[in-house]
């Protein structure tokens, strides 16, 4: 089953892809709800939205928060040469995934507009995919972390490179430097759809992304050094995972500016521009497109205020 989201007299609603087009869930059904128990026939209504190639779609599924982690080596020794300096891949990446919490009211759909964030001069994406939860799980094992996936959808990352390179030298973020936009798209794919596209515990689905006419970058999804169900075992490690949480597979080898900017030693290909339009496609799941547009302008805020401290001597 493919779950979509758009624009329907004023209101944001949901439905199952088919018969050319969008057929409308009942409002006030709770998606993840009708999915778990295999009920969405039933909540289907007589209406149906034709669904136009190029049309702006909203984020096909609730989202409650978005997790995203980095588990492609080759993205990672390559962009930690563009945004932190590092030479090689620390070790501790290797004893754990890794992850950031992003903004999940910043979630965008495929076709609507990315603005330029406030003060970015160095504008990137990330292609990705992500898994969606569709069942509430603690503490989870593999196993039972596997069980708790609902479907996946394309993840665009967009990075304010120059924003992120500034406050991770804090020891914190990255955190403005990714708060702008995140596309999610086109559709939430169910895991039934994907069936015969396993290649052990990994999804075999080729990825691509391009500015414009110019392919920057392909990869494999089966290329991440951890499953879906082993990072959503580690996110749920000792709290909650619920249903809406995004957990991001983090970005492909070559999918982002950054990558190829830490290899080359040099900004090229360019930043991203107002008006550069990015598409990435991925096996399986289909194309999300965004065009950067000028975003809002910056209020300027003053640098801190010192105050004269004196180490505690205990």
């Amino acid at each position: 089953m493919r779950i979509a989201s758009v624009r329907h007299e004023g209101e944001r609603r949901f439905g199952v892809v088919a018969d050319g087009g969008l057929r409308l869930i009942a409002p006030g059904v709770d998606l993840y709800d009708a999915l778990a128990a295999d009920t969405m026939e039933r909540h289907l209504t007589d209406d149906l939205v034709v669904l136009a190639a190029d049309a702006p779609r909203e984020v096909p599924m609730p989202v409650a928060t978005i997790r995203d982690f980095i588990t492609f080596e080759q993205h990672t020794a390559g962009s930690l040469r563009a945004v932190t300096g590092a030479d090689v891949v620390p070790e501790a990446w290797y004893e754990a995934p890794a992850f950031y919490f992003t903004n999940p009211h910043a979630a965008l759909g495929s076709g609507q507009p990315v603005p330029m964030p406030p003060g970015c001069t160095t504008f990137d994406f990330e292609l990705e995919v992500a898994a969606v939860i569709g069942r509430a799980g603690y503490n989870l094992t593999v196993d039972e972390a596997r069980e708790c996936i609902v479907g996946y959808t394309i993840l665009n990352d967009w990075s304010a490179r120059d924003l992120q390179r500034r406050e991770m030298r804090v020891g914190l973020g990255p955190a403005k430097g990714k708060d702008t936009a995140t596309t999610l798209g086109p559709e939430l794919v169910t895991v039934d759809e994907l069936a015969g596209r396993e290649d052990g515990d990994r999804l075999a689905l080729g990825m691509s992304v391009r500015v414009g006419d110019d392919l920057i970058g392909e990869d494999d999804l089966r290329q991440m050094a951890w499953s879906f169900a082993e990072l959503i075992s580690y996110a749920s490690r000792g709290t909650w995972v619920r249903p809406g949480d995004v957990i991001g597979s983090g970005t492909a080898g070559g999918g982002c500016l950054a990558e190829l900017w830490g290899w080359n030693g040099e900004e090229r290909p360019a930043p991203l521009r107002i008006g550069d339009t990015v598409t990435m496609t991925v096996e399986g799941l289909g194309t999300i497109r965004n065009t950067v547009v000028a975003g809002p302008e910056i209020h300027e805020i003053p640098r801190a205020r010192r105050v004269e401290y004196v180490p505690p001597t205990n």
